[in-house]
């Protein structure tokens, strides 16, 4: 499968869970990706090792996209080390559930700083670099957007400016021959899910009981969806906002 051949690909926090996925799923695809990460470079070296072991190309680099200068450090270095850009899957992300009587300014900004300044940074900077014949934008948003789920209201914020956010520049950035979609996944399990304990617990349960497939997603069923939205498959979408829930509403 060579349908992004020639194609380079830079995905924000790809160094686990779905980022991890979809740069695995753009390589295979035929794309060069860089896997940017904020911390881990442990874990984006270990993305970058699978990418080239099974015949990709891939390279790490840091740079946390709520920050401006590490955002310009980020796509300059991918211009010097592919000389082009073709795709951005804005995947980093952060959240935090809390009741509306713990919510902080720290929660508050953390979230929208990496979830939409970070986008929106990135977006920016990328739009510099795709060349004539255009680009492609996929921001990963959240099922919570629509969900209204207890506690969620800080992070359901900043994935409904996401869904604003990608039906806006879809528009904006059209004439400039840049599609931009979103993929809106519901539960999936990664390795984020295991730290916060959800997976085996009654929340998981919940989750899993609210979806008719029957199942939490896993990072792949995510990456898939990507790999098309980046593709000529998908050459008459733009503004799409793709539900991936297994059915969930």
């Amino acid at each position: 499968m060579n349908k992004l051949q020639g194609k380079v690909a830079v995905v924000t926090g790809a160094s686990k869970g779905i980022g991890a996925s979809i740069a695995k799923g753009l390589a295979a695809a035929g794309a060069s990706v860089v896997v940017n990460y904020a911390a881990s470079r442990e874990g984006a070296d270990r993305v970058v090792a699978e990418i080239t072991q099974a015949g990709g190309k891939a390279t790490a680099v840091q740079g946390d996209v709520a920050k401006s200068a590490d955002v310009e450090r980020l796509f300059a270095q991918t211009q010097e080390t592919y000389g082009r850009l073709d795709i951005l899957v804005n995947n980093a992300g952060v959240y935090q559930f809390a009741p509306l009587e713990e919510l902080t300014e720290e929660l508050y900004r953390r979230q929208f700083d990496v979830n939409v300044l970070g986008l929106l940074q990135a977006s920016r900077e990328a739009v510099k670099h795709f060349g004539a014949e255009g680009g492609n934008i996929v921001n990963i948003s959240s099922v919570a957007s629509q969900l209204g789920l207890p506690g969620s209201s800080v992070y359901a914020a900043t994935k409904g400016a996401v869904d604003t956010i990608t039906h806006v520049l879809s528009k904006e950035l059209a004439p400039r021959k840049i599609r931009v979609n979103s993929i809106n996944p519901g539960g999936v399990e990664t390795e984020g899910t295991h730290a916060a304990g959800i997976i085996g617990s009654d929340f998981e349960k919940q989750m899993v009981a609210q979806t008719p497939l029957g199942r939490l997603g896993q990072p792949e069923d995510i990456a898939s969806i990507a790999v098309f939205l980046a593709s000529d498959d998908s050459a008459w979408l733009t503004g799409e906002k793709l539900i991936a829930s297994g059915g969930t509403r």
